[in-house]
């Protein structure tokens, strides 16, 4: 099968590297409207294909799927238009800039049998497929809490602030490890230079008294990509910083226990060692190209669906409204949605390009 890859980018060629590499690719057809970046791609690997029309790309019968690594405010036209022409599509995080897109574009890929993904690629990874593990086997018990902190110097988006930037890696983790929808969310956030929230902190929260933090920044001195997970039986540190022993589980925790069923409780500590699992060293991106591959040929689910990107774009929308009303708790229904549409704000201030604009 031949994959066309559309936007050149940051994260394009990435995805054109592997998609060359991935078993059952013949070849990558690549597509962008600057001359540099189609002359910058065929140096690299000269046996890819490039056109600066899409309309030819979608009009290819040997084409077969699409992967747009576009601005978020493309992926609705342009994957609309791929799914109509009847390719397969592959889109960048985030799924959609709204809920409303994402169910569109999720509904029409079931209703034609077509598969949509969306490239979480944190999910992917050999550590968070080994707390995945842990948590099926219930060695780590119930969560308690999933705390993230996500800040680096840089780099500003211009187009969006950055909850929608950093925040949907760790929000896909969290999806993928806790599988439950959400009971309400809130956020608060400033900018300080572009117009754009800068920094933000966002509270997810669940039924059971499980807890959800993100941390998410572009003006830090550091560069901290943690998540700490606590568990009724174990805790985890994943520092994707560390260069070999990027999860740590904790052998400790809390446990209470009634000294006088009326008056007193007697709280304990529990604290044993530490260890840390091997994880390999592979690459995600290498697992997420295979994973769409296999699904188009095998006509199966990949890991991070369309639903799965459903499920981040309306935490994303959600926090965003909560941003524009100052902290605002957001809540949701038992099927996800928000209990009230009106509490929903998005972008209504901001002129997001035009998919015409970036790719005719």
């Amino acid at each position: 099968m031949k994959i066309a890859v559309v936007g050149l980018g940051y994260w394009g060629p990435n995805l054109v590297r592997n998609f060359l590499s991935t078993p059952g690719v013949s070849n990558v057809v690549c597509c962008d409207l600057m001359d540099k970046r189609l002359e910058r791609i065929k140096q690299k690997f000269p046996m890819v294909e490039t056109t600066k029309s899409y309309d030819e790309v979608l009009s290819r019968s040997d084409i077969e799927a699409v992967a747009l690594a576009t601005p978020v405010s493309s992926h609705y036209p342009l994957g609309m238009r791929a799914m109509r022409a009847g390719k397969h599509l592959f889109v960048e995080k985030p799924l959609t800039l709204s809920t409303k897109e994402a169910v569109d574009l999720v509904a029409f890929a079931e209703d034609n049998k077509l598969t949509l993904m969306v490239d979480h690629t944190f999910i992917y990874t050999s550590a968070v497929r080994k707390i995945k593990e842990y948590l099926d086997k219930n060695e780590i018990g119930d969560i308690l809490y999933f705390d993230s902190v996500r800040v680096n110097l840089g780099l500003f988006q211009h187009d969006t602030n950055v909850v929608w930037d950093l925040a949907p890696h760790d929000l896909s983790i969290m999806e993928y490890l806790v599988g439950k929808p959400p009971l309400s969310v809130s956020a608060v956030g400033v900018n300080h230079f572009n117009g754009h929230e800068d920094i933000s902190y966002i509270t997810v929260n669940f039924e059971n008294n499980l807890i959800a933090h993100f941390h998410v920044n572009w003006i830090s001195p550091v560069k901290v990509r943690k998540i700490l997970i606590g568990g009724t039986k174990l805790m985890v540190v994943y520092d994707d910083m560390e260069p070999s022993e990027k999860i740590k589980l904790y052998d400790k925790g809390v446990e209470i226990k009634s000294q006088d069923a009326l008056h007193h409780m007697l709280v304990e500590y529990r604290t044993g060692n530490m260890f840390a699992p091997h994880v390999e060293q592979e690459e995600a991106l290498s697992l997420v190209a295979r994973d769409f591959v296999d699904s188009v040929k095998k006509e199966k689910k990949p890991r991070s669906d369309g639903n799965a990107g459903l499920n981040v774009v309306r935490i994303l929308e959600a926090a965003t409204s909560s941003l524009k009303q100052g902290g605002k708790v957001i809540r949701f229904s038992s099927n996800g949605s928000p209990l009230d549409e009106n509490q929903l704000h998005i972008f209504g201030d901001q002129n997001p390009l035009s998919a015409d604009s970036i790719l005719k």
